[in-house]
């Protein structure tokens, strides 16, 4: 890193994601089994609700929800492994208990993963533009594109999309979903005047007139505009081709790697990528996968981490990773070293492992010990100040904005971030006090900052700028 750079990592404002997933086994297969743990919890609205009201109080920028649409069956050619220890099954829909969250809430927005690949646009953004609303605008979308092969039977396919394909259809997704939110609508297109009669102005209110590869898109959007218009876009993919997609289209980004130096390059590479795409390479918001294990001291931590240890699944692990790379680790020996494959599953679930560092020798052992806990980020262990300064470090040798922080248990993991990391953390001016904003944008970017930027692809589609006739 340039002394720049380190200059820059060394006060930047560290952001917090809390990530959670409504299902019982998340990123720590096995620990479902804890008595602390609450995660059978999750069709208990009142879970979700505590939980935000927590995050609001630690100054968390938004609870990002992950989802699939399938379930893992690639460790052993079966789902029984997945069903008996609720690997991410069952998993219910990440949005239904946002409208709840916010309504208790003011601040902490909300980011939600939906896979385009099975849906469509013209119903897909009303969905959005409904939640933005309903939050006051404080909605993210976690942009995925699947990986899993049971989602493609299940979803009416003979099997998955191509990797390259699925971002084809991504790019014409976004396209359509820009013009719906940006275009079709004028800024003063609703009127409300109740002396004419006139809700909204017709000649204000455009058909997009999308036709398209994938998609034929002829009419006017159905909502009106949301504080945001287009929601703050999440992005996960770090396959090349992924890395492209979220450089031109992602405002956040979210990167999980076991080693710095795989972390640290991902950063670049994207960043470098959105300088060539004409977009502010900062405007960019990197968020790394970490699990914090806190105690009042280094040594309590030290002892809750194997507490949690000997209860972790190494099956469940074996399971994950299975459905992230698309590799069936039971068909190797525990000790037989990986090397990297190419293939259509999460291919940076691969590549963090095997090719990203070249020094580090996996096994199917080493990786199930190491998802066990956390998934694919690393484990942060020790008191409040220990795990800050790991943090830190963390930030100055990636140049990452912030974290997505998994949970051992569940809320309890939440609870002590907030309770005892946070409050370090702001008395190093790391983690923000009072929110910036009203929506998440503002709280990402700085206040007056609803809608994207003028250097995003996304605001090109906006009414003050004419459409392309060749769109």
């Amino acid at each position: 890193m340039t002394a720049h750079g380190q200059e820059r990592s060394a006060s930047k404002r560290i952001h917090l994601n809390a990530f959670d997933m409504s299902c019982v086994a998340h990123q720590s297969p096995g620990l479902w089994t804890h008595p602390d743990d609450q995660a059978h919890r999750y069709t208990d609205l009142e879970y979700w609700i505590e939980l935000a009201e927590l995050l609001e109080r630690g100054g968390f920028d938004s609870l990002f929800l992950a989802d699939v649409l399938g379930v893992y069956d690639v460790y052993q050619g079966t789902a029984e492994a997945a069903i008996r220890g609720g690997v991410q099954i069952p998993v219910n829909d990440p949005l239904l208990a946002v409208p709840a969250m916010a309504a208790v809430t003011e601040h902490l927005g909300f980011g939600v993963t939906v896979s385009l690949t099975y849906e469509q646009p013209y119903s897909f953004a009303r969905r959005m533009t409904t939640l933005d609303h309903l939050t006051k605008g404080r909605v993210a979308w976690n942009i995925v594109t699947s990986y899993l092969d049971s989602a493609a039977r299940n979803l009416g396919l003979d099997e998955q999309i191509s990797h390259d394909e699925r971002y084809e259809i991504a790019e014409e997704f976004l396209e359509v979903c820009y013009k719906l939110w940006e275009y079709s609508w004028e800024d003063d297109a609703v009127v409300r005047d109740a002396s004419t009669g006139t809700f909204a102005d017709p000649a204000k209110v455009h058909d997009i007139e999308h036709f398209g590869k994938y998609f034929r898109v002829p009419g006017v959007f159905l909502s009106e505009p949301s504080p945001q218009r287009t929601p703050v876009l999440y992005q996960a993919g770090a396959s090349s081709r992924g890395r492209a997609f979220a450089a031109k289209h992602a405002e956040g980004v979210f990167i999980a790697g076991p080693h710095a130096p795989a972390v640290r390059d991902a950063v670049a590479d994207i960043r470098r990528q959105a300088a060539q795409q004409g977009r502010d390479p900062q405007s960019v918001k990197f968020f790394s996968l970490v699990t914090p294990i806190v105690a009042e001291t280094d040594e309590l931590a030290e002892n809750k981490y194997r507490e949690y240890l000997a209860r972790a699944s190494s099956e469940g692990a074996l399971v994950l990773y299975g459905g992230w790379s698309g590799l069936d680790l039971s068909q190797y020996r525990q000790d037989q070293v990986l090397e990297y494959v190419e293939n259509d599953a999460l291919r940076s679930a691969v590549h963090m492992f095997t090719k990203a560092d070249p020094d580090r020798k996996w096994t199917p052992k080493d990786i199930a010990q190491f998802v066990g806990i956390g998934g694919m980020g690393p484990v942060v262990v020790g008191s409040p100040s220990t795990v800050a300064d790991q943090l830190e470090q963390w930030v100055a040798e990636t140049d990452v904005d912030g974290f997505n922080i998994a949970y051992a248990t569940t809320p309890g993991t939440f609870e002590d971030f907030v309770e005892h990391v946070v409050p370090e953390l702001r008395r190093r001016g790391r983690v923000r006090s009072e929110y910036e904003g009203s929506t998440l944008r503002e709280n990402l970017f700085g206040a007056g900052r609803k809608r994207l930027p003028n250097d995003h692809p996304g605001a090109s589609y906006q009414h003050s700028a004419p459409l392309s006739a060749s769109s």
